[in-house]
């Protein structure tokens, strides 16, 4: 795997040759210092260019300067596209560097997010400030007010009908998607919110909690892992009871620290109907 530094070169050579290619931006977890470095972070970079149209869904391009990536995927010709104007080309190489070269051709738009400036051919006077202003918890977990707390509550409770609705339905791919997708994401949000409580909203957990095993203690990290259930229903069923209990015990301690108001009827009420189904579904 080539070094970072033969990467950087790589990438600034490129620039250097073409007029066209006024700046270069590195941002993402390379541009971070909070981040923990390892070999299979991507390399996030801007090529801003004074006309986009020659790079613009041109693989050629790309495949003659960079080499010739294992797979490339170019999101504007996909399904969804941003719409933008900009355009994207995602590439991972034979020895497994991940590079993602985005070309932009508006003025760059500083809200405080960790980048760095790897070249600026106008010094300040075209597509980048002079000097980038990072604001270090850009990406740190948001304090909750009142209704967001509520509201993750409320929603973490009653999405749990859903899933017990589809395991007493047997509609697995239903269940899976209402468990993992939407009544997890409430989950990780309260988890956010301890770990905030306990760190002064300061740090950031990672894209969809990645760095929780750093910041929860071994006992609930582990309780945290046995909400991850098979495709067993009766496996499944206790995964819902260990998230509920987690997620009772981390918002009770949330809700003391705010001063919030914990609806703890609304989980008793929940419970109720999950012990209901559970016992009619085993039937």
């Amino acid at each position: 795997m080539r070094t970072e530094q033969e990467v950087m070169d790589l990438i600034l050579s490129v620039a250097k040759a073409d007029e066209r290619i006024r700046a270069v931006l590195l941002s993402g977890s390379r541009a971070n210092p909070a981040v923990p470095k390892d070999i299979y972070q991507d390399y996030d970079i801007t090529f801003f260019v004074t006309d986009i149209a020659p790079f613009y869904n041109n693989p050629s391009w790309v495949k003659e300067h960079f080499g010739k990536p294992l797979i490339m995927q170019m999101p504007e010709t996909m399904r969804y596209p941003a719409g933008d104007g900009t355009f994207n080309y995602m590439m991972i190489y034979p020895d497994g560097i991940r590079i993602d070269l985005t070309f932009d051709y508006r003025e760059y738009k500083d809200n405080g997010e960790p980048a760095v400036i790897l070249l600026d051919k106008d010094n300040g006077r075209g597509f980048l400030p002079v000097r980038l202003v990072v604001d270090d918890n850009y990406w740190s977990i948001k304090p909750p007010d009142a209704l967001f707390f509520y509201s993750c509550c409320n929603n973490f409770w009653w999405c749990l009908n859903n899933v017990a609705k589809g395991i007493a339905r047997d509609e697995l791919p239903y269940v899976m998607h209402m468990l993992n997708c939407v009544v997890r994401s409430e989950l990780h949000d309260m988890i956010n919110y301890y770990i905030g409580v306990h760190y002064g909203f300061s740090i950031s957990t990672g894209k969809e909690g990645k760095y929780y095993k750093k910041y929860l203690s071994p006992e609930i990290y582990a309780q945290y892992k046995a909400t991850y259930p098979g495709s067993d229903y009766a496996d499944i069923w206790k995964a819902v009871d260990t998230m509920c209990d987690l997620f009772h015990a981390l918002a009770v301690e949330v809700a003391a620290y705010f001063g919030f108001t914990y609806r703890q009827d609304e989980e008793d009420g929940m419970r109720e109907y999950l012990r209901m189904v559970k016992e009619q579904s085993l039937k």
